[in-house]
This record gives structure tokens, sequence and C-alpha cells, in this order.
């Protein structure tokens, strides 16, 4: 995966166009952003992540001459516009919004400034990696949310829809606050906590269950997790996994990571009886784990029932998001430059208002409580723009602009979102490594208010417009509607 030309990942109409644009000798620099219309799971927030590969795509984006002959033999593209490409690299500027950050709908994730041949090339592939990863590191941050402090690790891979879905989207679940994944090749990609125990297989492999406990804990004392509902939970795999943490102990072995996993049954119950069972043994700080098609509604059920599960296993609705399989990012022209460098604003219009694009070079504030550190509202605005912090703020909605709000001065504090990461072509910024995005998820989420991470219902951060971005995108809709 790490070596895959991803040039012609792309659908074929970006071909198209690009050779329509070539021939007519189109290739003004132009501004294309991609947002995202609703948050997932009909939650309050979304979680950034896929931009490494974003910026790793770029650097690579190249037709080497099997791609070159492959367009060939379509039969639809001229042998100037192929030989255009055999040449071609991308030269122009990206903008991201950091990985681990939250976001919310309609505000730009990337800001794409380069000629139009090449800003058309690269849609579908950065709308593939944004959506995927968004997508589950949203999932996962909601899972984590619900476990409320308990370990959460990723094993969806034999789920996962691909070997790229499962790999990428383990990197994604590790920012979204997962503690490990069991996918080894994830583990190696982006250095992040590998984890896992065994199967039932193993313990019918043996003769008898307690037996194949015992194997399992000689070759792995300090990481002794036991499945115990192989054959009975309670009657059998419970009791014997006592008996293997009984003789380690008395053989003087330290007992640093065990504990027991259970894969079906009625979780709650068996969990408030296993922990009976272990702390009447002596075994108080016994992890107990669970797995078993859970999700966030079904762990936060199970809490709620009083359930003793202290670590948690999530897969296949994880890894593919299974309650909403899609992200929904799009890609949308915001500016042309102009005979004087200057850039036009373009607005695509729609019968459904939120279809409605913002126009120009914009760029997204966050706002900030200074009494709590929460966040206020995201204003989106055009380059340049400055605030003053001193003074009161007044928001409004754009679509019901009579809804408003004024910021004190001096109680709030401002942070631009969108970062350069791409200049001229080339990396101008270096990620940070998987674990370190996912401790700033953490501070990120810690942003929120408790009101936008429930499940139901979720209280909305607003995302606003500039008085200046507003009145402009208020002329483009008249002079349209005209």
């Amino acid at each position: 995966m790490s070596t895959l030309n991803l040039t012609l990942l792309t659908d074929l109409y970006e071909m198209t166009m690009m050779q329509g644009y070539f021939k007519s000798n189109q290739n003004r620099t132009v501004i294309f952003d991609a947002f995202y219309r609703t948050n997932p799971s009909d939650g309050g927030y979304a979680i950034c992540a896929g931009v490494e590969q974003v910026i790793d795509y770029i650097e690579n984006l190249h037709f080497d001459a099997d791609d070159i002959a492959y367009l060939r033999g379509l039969q639809i593209f001229d042998e100037d516009f192929l030989a255009y490409l055999s040449d071609f690299h991308f030269s122009g500027d990206i903008y991201a919004i950091a990985e681990g950050s939250v976001i919310f709908p309609r505000e730009p994730l990337i800001k794409v400034v380069a000629p139009i041949m090449e800003a058309q090339l690269v849609e579908t592939a950065i709308l593939n990696i944004m959506n995927h990863q968004c997508l589950i590191a949203t999932k996962a941050a909601r899972v984590c949310y619900a476990a409320d402090g308990d370990g959460v690790m990723e094993f969806g891979l034999r789920r996962a829809q691909g070997p790229d879905s499962g790999t990428y989207g383990a990197r994604a679940a590790m920012i979204g606050g997962c503690a490990g994944t069991s996918n080894v090749l994830a583990g190696q990609m982006f250095d992040v906590p590998v984890l896992g125990t065994h199967a039932h297989s193993w313990i019918m492999s043996f003769p008898d269950e307690y037996t194949a406990f015992r194997e399992y804990a000689r070759l792995y004392p300090n990481a002794c997790t036991l499945l115990v509902d192989t054959y009975d939970t309670l009657k059998s795999g419970i009791p014997n996994a006592i008996r293997v943490f009984t003789e380690m102990r008395d053989a003087g072995i330290p007992l640093t990571s065990y504990g027991i996993r259970m894969d079906s049954g009625d979780l709650a119950y068996l969990s408030k009886q296993a922990r009976t069972m272990l702390d009447e043994a002596g075994f108080p700080d016994a992890v107990i784990a669970a797995s078993n098609d859970l999700d966030e509604y079904l762990i936060q059920s199970l809490k709620s029932q009083g359930a003793t599960i202290t670590s948690w296993g999530v897969g296949t609705n994880l890894i593919t998001s299974k309650d909403c399989p899609a992200f929904g990012g799009v890609y949308k022209l915001a500016a042309i430059e102009g005979d004087d460098g200057h850039f036009i604003p373009k607005i695509k219009l729609s019968e459904n208002t939120e279809k409605v694009t913002n126009p120009g070079n914009k760029t997204v504030y966050r706002i900030y409580d200074n009494e709590t550190g929460k966040i206020k509202a995201d204003l989106i605005c055009l380059v340049g723009e400055t605030f003053d912090e001193t003074q009161d703020m007044l928001l409004f909605d754009p679509n019901e602009p009579w809804k408003k709000t004024t910021l004190p001065g001096r109680s709030y504090h401002m942070k631009e979102l969108l970062i350069k990461v791409v200049e001229n072509g080339r990396r101008c910024y270096t990620s940070p490594s998987v674990m370190e995005i996912r401790t700033i998820c953490t501070r990120e989420k810690d942003t929120l208010w408790d009101e936008n991470k429930r499940f139901i219902n979720p209280a909305e951060i607003h995302v606003d417009l500039s008085q200046r971005l507003y009145d402009m995108k208020q002329e483009l809709l008249s002079q349209h509607s005209n």
C-alpha cells in the first residue's frame, strides 16, 4: 500500500475535464474547498483525519509509462494531452485543518489552490482519503466517549472492506481515541500499540479449557487475558481462569496485565458475576474485557446497567462505521483567478439551502470561551480579515441572520484552523506521529461541551460567516437570481 501509485485513483470525468481545459487553453489558478454537510451518526461533531495521506498522495503524484499506455488505450485522450501528462506534477498549495481537530459541517477541511487541471485531478483521491478516515476517527471518538475512560481496542480488520480500509481505518481509530489495534500492519506502518488475546480455537485445540489457559499463561505471563466463554462462562471459563491466576500468583509470577475476555452472552450480567468471582478469589485488579458486536450505544447501555467491563474490543461496527457508512464530504469550486491576479468568487446554487456553497478565498477561525476553554463557534471568513479580541463580536446564523449573539470583548479568543501543508507542490508541514495526533484529539474533544457529545439530539456548535463573506454571498445570490 505504501508504494502504490495512486495517480489513476480518480474518476474518469476528472481526466476528461483536464483534457478539456488543456484543449481550450484554460489553466487559471483556482480554489477548491473540501468540506462536509452533516455530522456522521446525527452527532454533534466530527474528527479530522487523513491529512498525512493526502500529502503523501500529492508528493507522489505522477503518470508513469504504464499509466500513459493505459490512458492511450482508452482512445479518448489525444497525444498532445498524454505528452503533457507524462511530465505532470502538482505545483499548487494545499491548506488543511490539523488531524485530530474536532470539525463541523460546511467549513473547509482542505483548501486546494492550484491551476485548474491540477486541482481537478486531485478531487477524487482527496475525498476518498478524507471521507474514510474522518468517518472512522469520528466513530472511534464516539465509542471512546461511551467507554468513559475504559480502554477501547480496535479489532475490525477481518470485517473491513479491504486491506486499505482495515489499515487506514485502524490509523483513524487510533486518532479518535482507541488504545490499540489488532492490526499488525497498522502497528508497523504507524507505530501504534498492537493488542490481542486468543481465539476460541486456541481453547478447542487443547484437551480441556484449563490446559489451554495454563499453556497460554506460560507463554504470555505479562499479557494474560483469557477468553472464558468457549464452553460455559460461569461454570467453567471463569473458574479455570481463576485457577490459572492463582497458580501464577503462588509461583511468584507478577500479575501485571491479566484478566478475562467475554465474547457472548448477557455481558452486563456476566461481567457483574465475573467481578464478584474474581474479587472473592483475590484478583480485584483483573481486567474484564468484552467484545461481541459492540458500538457506542451498546457500550453506553451496558455501563448504565452496571456492567463491570473495563476494556472493550470493538470490531465491525467501528471499522465500517456500520450505522453511518459514508462521511459525505464534497469538493467545490470557490474562486477563479482573474486577469488582475485577484480571485473572483464563485458560488454553486441549489434548491436545497444546505447545498449552496460559500464563495471566495476563505479561512476558518475557532472561537473559544476564555473562562471555560470550550468552543463558542467557528467562523468562516475571507483570507485577510482581522479581528480584535478586545472588542465585542457579533455572530449570526447565516441561514437565519436574525438569530444573533454578541460575545463581549476579552471574553473569547480565536485560532485560525487552516494551515499550509503543501507549497508549490512540495510538503511544507511535518505531521505529528499517530499517537501524538491521538493526544491532540483528546485535548480537542475536551473543548466540546458535554451537550455536544451526547448521542441523541446533541447541541450544535454554530459555524457562522463573517459579515464580509456573508455580504459577498448575498451579492452573488442576487446576481444569479436576476
